[in-house]
């Protein structure tokens, strides 16, 4: 019997990178899982069929667009009425776009704010009625190093990753006696096929080598000079989930090679 045994996790933005290890990671402990994210059906469909043969629990897909609160709601309601519950809620879909803020494009700013920010605010409002009738909830939001420190260029972003702090603290406060906590993960880069797909572009750009763009670009802000894992992320999240954790509640928990200690 895993730790989540009889628990559901819903985790946004899930068909690939630190969602899917996230997903997967829960669904190591037990819990019943509801993926969420974009992509090519039969690849989902693969990921989602993965979870229950490897752990032997159950994983549906919710296709929710995160700009949509209908949608969000939906998500939130496809888990309670498929597993019973929803006690676990990963905030992690995310969208970057990055440009100076003068010719930053409005439609991308109000996207980003919708997909990092406010997509949250609708999956936490529509999951804590049933965790407070519970007693017990986990609510993990997918901040990133840029909760805490800034970048050029990232403004939408950034605002977003700054504002998933706030959100977070709040909703912590308000339901401190209801055995529900609320924290940020936030990670600096990370090794996924987000980053490894922009790679080639950025070598062409800057006229550098893998090499060079690995070190000198990726990790330069990353004192350890690695690569954070997917695994990783995921194995803080599986922790906050545990009774060892029941005390950690609005915290912003950093995990990223030392980027935000200089």
């Amino acid at each position: 019997m895993g730790t989540l045994s009889g628990k559901t996790a819903v985790v946004t933005g899930s068909t690939s990178g630190i969602g899917l290890a996230y997903a997967r990671a829960f669904a190591s402990a037990g819990a019943n899982i509801v993926i969420n994210g974009f992509g090519v059906p039969a690849d989902i469909e693969k990921e989602r069929s993965a979870i229950e043969k490897e752990f032997g629990v159950k994983a549906v897909h919710s296709p929710a667009d995160m700009t949509k609160p209908a949608e969000i709601a939906e998500m939130i309601a496809l888990g309670e009425k498929t597993f019973g519950s929803v006690d676990i809620l990963v905030n992690n879909a995310g969208v970057q776009f990055v440009s100076p803020i003068e010719d930053f494009p409005i439609e991308k700013w109000d996207m980003i704010i919708a997909i990092n920010l406010s997509s949250a605010f609708h999956a936490i409002r529509a999951a804590v009625p049933g965790m407070k009738k519970r007693g017990w909830g986990r609510i993990i939001n997918t901040a990133s190093a840029h909760s805490l420190v800034a970048s050029p260029f990232k403004s939408a972003y950034v605002s977003a990753k700054h504002g998933i702090v706030g959100l977070t603290k709040t909703v912590a406060l308000e339901v401190a006696t209801h055995k529900i906590t609320a924290n940020c993960i936030s990670p600096g880069y990370v090794w996924t096929p987000l980053v490894e797909k922009q790679i080639p572009d950025t070598m062409k750009a800057r006229g550098l080598t893998k090499e060079q763009v690995i070190n000198d670009v990726l990790l330069d802000a990353q004192p350890t000079k690695e690569f954070v894992t997917v695994d990783q992320v995921a194995a803080l999240a599986l922790f906050l989930t545990s009774d060892a954790a029941a005390q950690i509640t609005g915290a912003n928990l950093s995990i990223d090679g030392g980027w935000t200690a200089e």
